[in-house]
């Protein structure tokens, strides 16, 4: 079933008239014989809004109780049986009452969309996600409905309905939008000029990228290649704290600013773990990231700013988009932070933003995990307080007289303090050094390296020991943080991998670039071979590393079963990588055989197409041809009858008949012949430079006279084509409209420049064609509508299509204005056109 099509009218603010242009819309299409119902539309009190309704079909509402009172709904189940043509759903951002099918209406709309029903509907700018921060920066009031922008974005049609403040404001004072007794306050507060102003602003930038989007698609499609503008890619530096969505929001409307901008949220992850980020809150960031159309991105690195910087740079970023630091002022002694460090080594090559949030020098509400193991830096102070802290300690003690028992407590906490900064080397050593100490300086007989009271003997021991137990617990609890944090961030990759998995969206250079950005690998690669014997052939690959052609060759390279291989360039990887790097690589083969799965799939659906394509040619040749053949059969028997004495009249007449029928099969074997060169790929193309005028009113010589009018302008420039092909495709596309046209009304066959491009146009004003089956009406053995079996075998437009393709061109059908059926043949005009035509090669025809 064909998606039905959503046209959405977009307002600045409430009252610019959205809901009454819908409803005149709607007015028009039934004035036009469209199937047009109210789905739900609220008129709010407004007496001409209230008007407009009358005349339209409305679908009863549904009444739901909630907390004491009756709420009126969309009644979705009665518009989806009823299955209008169109339906009129006003307020997309409405949020249903609890009860409902759905939370949202726009999630009413998506289903009637998905039941091909087309739906118009209203929206506000104000009520659009990205923009939630921006308009209660203006209004001084938080949207509560909101939709996200993609939904916007997937509609096919955006109109704006605009209004000046001016205007806006004398409609709320008539009392036009809202009763009088909430004029004042409406006037005063959210409806003043400013205000109005800015939102107006605001709808017209987002209409405005919506314009150059359409615009960059149009030019994609009718292959214009002069394009001007840049694609912005935004990069969004998060850190797992709740600044984070409003870093999401500014990075996705400063994408919007761009043609073709692009949101990529990256996490930086540290290789101990995800200890200062909130798990719960990176979730509700990715699904906000994607649900403005970006994409969120995983990396590990130790180095903060270089990881963000390297990954910008790796995905050609032009802007990094980062939050003021929640750190407090007493923090940067410790340094000048990720935001300053980015901005500083960013280069000129990218443009850095600093976003204030609410959450600014608040701290980080999580402790922060400097490094779970114990680094050179904490190891080097442990060494330093183990080894050089027990003699500088036994200086201090030398000149004080604390008693053997307070001198044993001091060293005691010297030796444990080594092992909180050093583990469990550095306490051993303060253990032994403290001990030779306390034995030297402080035990009888003193100053030599013997005890002569039994009980020196077991506090020495107790000293030590002490020391040694506490060492060894600081270092178990350091591996274990260590251990404990690195499979939390396992988890977390191989929780993002098994999603992927389980919703099939990951191809399989997409899976190879998340290995490399997540292992920050040069490149990574996925080789296989048939057998033991046969060399290794590379499936896919990705990164700027040196090719590997055998996984030996790579720096780090996994197995997966006896001939596939993962292979990764840059540098060695430590053993516990390899458990998480064993998922990637197993999920890369199981991508692998999708896909190949997938083009086996492709090959069948060909196979089958192939099959039906010859059971319709069968059908043709059983039908088609078999009826002028059995015309002209009986007319030249009738001929050759001596038991008849034809008249001349009647002779000329069988021998009209006669000719007529051979000229239908020599048209349908043609066609017919045409559509196995296609089929085949045979046909091939002989371009050179030629005016139109040379060769489309050749196309109208199959054509009965005054049937068919020419408005070709000598001054176009030369097109690029084989003129065999294109005289058969314009002579395709005459028949077919001269066909369908009705008496007296000539086809029109015109052409224009548009850019590099020529166009060429057959305009006629028959019945037209839907707009769902413009494109099938291209398809191989294809007739529209009621046309009768002797009309043809439905192959001259799909001929004329796949000529229009071989000469690098594209046959489209649009709506003729006022009734009818325009193709419109678009070809590549010739780089220049010279003073002099030179001299033409003969015309190769198609046959």
């Amino acid at each position: 079933m064909a998606r039905g099509k959503l046209r959405i009218h977009l307002g600045a603010a409430p009252g610019v008239g959205k809901t009454y242009a819908m409803l005149s819309e709607a007015h028009r299409r039934v004035g036009r014989g469209t199937d047009c119902v109210v789905g739900f539309v609220e008129h709010h009190g407004r007496p001409r809004t209230e008007v407009m309704l009358h005349g339209l079909e409305q679908v009863p509402r549904r009444e739901l109780e909630y907390r004491g009172g009756v709420f009126p709904e969309m009644d979705l189940d009665a518009v989806l049986a009823r299955r209008p043509q169109v339906a009129l759903v006003d307020e997309l951002a409405h949020t249903n009452v609890p009860g409902s099918r759905n939370a949202k209406r726009w999630q009413d709309v998506e289903e009637l969309l998905a039941a091909g029903i087309d739906v118009v509907s209203t929206v506000n700018i104000q009520h659009l996600e990205s923009l939630g921060d921006v308009v209660e920066s203006i209004t001084g009031v938080r949207q509560q409905e909101t939709v996200p922008d993609e939904v916007v974005r997937r509609a096919d049609q955006v109109e704006l309905v605009d209004m000046t403040p001016e205007a806006l404001r004398r409609r709320m004072a008539h009392g036009n939008i809202y009763q009088p007794d909430k004029v004042d306050a409406a006037l005063s507060n959210y409806f003043r000029p400013g205000n109005l102003t800015a939102l107006r602003e605001l709808a017209l930038l987002w209409v405005a990228d919506r314009v150059d989007a359409y615009l960059t698609q149009y030019r994609s499609e009718h292959r214009v290649s002069k394009i001007w503008g840049s694609r912005e890619r935004i990069v969004v530096g998060l850190t797992g704290g709740p600044e984070g969505r409003t870093l999401i929001r500014r990075g996705a409307r400063l994408a919007e600013k761009g043609a073709g901008g692009e949101v990529l949220a990256v996490y930086i992850a540290r290789s101990d773990g995800l200890t200062s980020a909130s798990p719960k809150e990176l979730a509700l960031q990715r699904t906000l990231v994607e649900d403005l159309g970006g994409t969120f991105h995983h990396v590990v690195g130790d180095d903060i700013p270089a990881a963000l910087l390297a990954f910008a740079r790796g995905v050609n970023a032009t802007q990094i988009v980062l939050g003021s630091s929640r750190r407090k002022a007493w923090q940067y002694v410790f340094g000048p932070g990720v935001g300053a460090t980015v901005a500083r080594d960013s280069g000129p090559d990218l443009d850095v933003h600093i976003v204030t949030h609410g959450e600014v020098a608040k701290g980080r509400g999580l402790p922060v995990a400097r490094d779970a193991r114990l680094g050179r830096s904490r190891r080097a102070w442990g060494w330093i307080a183990g080894v050089l802290g027990p003699p500088l300690l036994a200086a201090l003690l030398s000149a004080v007289d604390l008693g053997l028992a307070n001198d044993m407590l001091l060293f005691l906490a010297l030796t444990v303090a080594a092992a909180l900064l050093g583990g469990l080397l550095p306490a051993l050593a303060s253990a032994a050094v403290g001990s030779l100490l306390l034995n030297y300086f402080y035990t009888p007989p003193l100053h030599r390296w013997t005890i002569a009271d039994p009980k020196n003997i077991v506090a020495i021991v107790i000293f030590v020991s002490v020391g040694v137990a506490v060492a060894s617990v600081v270092d178990l609890a350091a591996r274990r943080t260590h251990q404990a944090a690195r499979l939390r961030a396992e988890s977390e990759i191989l929780s993002f991998l098994a999603g992927n998995v389980l919703r099939g969206e990951t191809g399989l250079e997409d899976l190879l670039e998340r290995v490399r950005e997540t292992f920050g690998m040069e490149s990574a690669a996925l080789l296989e071979r048939a057998s033991d014997v046969e060399p290794w052939t590379c499936a896919g690959r990705v990164g700027r590393g040196r090719p590997v052609e055998r996984p030996d060759e790579a720096d780090v390279d996994m197995p997966v079963g006896d001939h596939m291989a993962l292979a990764l360039t840059g540098r060695v990887l430590p053993a516990e990588d390899r458990r998480v790097l064993a998922a990637f690589a197993a999920q890369a083969a199981v991508v692998l055989d999708r896909r190949r799965l997938q083009e086996e799939a492709d090959q069948a659906r060909t196979l089958a197409e192939g099959n039906r394509i010859r059971t319709a040619l069968l059908a043709a040749v059983s039908h088609d041809l078999r009826t002028p053949l059995a015309g002209i059969k009986a007319a030249v028997t009738s001929l050759r009858s001596e038991d008849v004495e034809w008249s001349e009249e009647d002779r000329a007449e069988l021998l009209e008949g006669i000719e007529e029928g051979a000229d239908r099969l020599d048209h349908l074997v043609g066609n017919l012949l045409d559509m196995s060169r296609l089929q085949t790929g045979t046909v091939t193309p002989l371009i050179r430079e030629i005016d139109l005028d040379e060769v489309v009113p050749m196309a109208l010589g199959g054509v009965p006279e005054g049937s068919a009018c020419l408005d070709v302008p000598e001054t176009l420039p030369m097109v690029a084509v084989d003129p065999g092909l294109l005289e058969r495709a314009v002579a395709n596309l005459v028949e077919n409209a001269v066909k369908y046209s009705p008496p007296g009304a000539p086809v029109l066959v015109a052409a224009s420049a548009l850019a590099d491009r020529v166009e060429v146009r057959v305009v006629d004003r028959g019945p037209g064609v839907p707009d769902e089956a413009k494109e099938r009406i291209f398809e191989p053995f294809q007739r529209h509508g009621d046309a009768p079996r002797g009309a043809g075998v439905g192959l001259g437009l799909a001929v004329a299509r796949g000529f229009a393709e071989a000469m690098g061109g594209t046959l489209n059908a649009e709506d003729t204005p006022g009734g009818g059926l325009t193709m419109v043949l678009s070809l590549r005009a010739a780089a220049s056109r010279p003073e002099q035509h030179p001299t033409a090669e003969p015309e190769r025809q198609a046959s």
